[in-house]
């Protein structure tokens, strides 16, 4: 049905991004479980949050 010993050329616009992103961080990324990865995204949402909070605040600009 699928062939899976066809080799693709490698894609230039693929090949130019990934000079520029760290695959560790990837790797160590996909050791956690489902669950940590998820409790990660939600510690980075509240974070982001809390960031934009601070940003909106008057005095902000002397946080900038």
């Amino acid at each position: 049905m699928f062939e899976t010993d066809t080799v693709l050329p490698p894609d230039p616009v693929i090949e130019a991004y990934k000079k520029d992103v760290d695959r560790t961080l990837i790797r160590e990324n996909l050791k956690l479980t489902p669950e940590q990865r998820l409790g990660n995204l939600m510690r980075l949402q509240e974070f982001a949050e809390e960031l934009q909070k601070h940003l909106k605040k008057p005095d902000a600009d002397s946080v900038r």
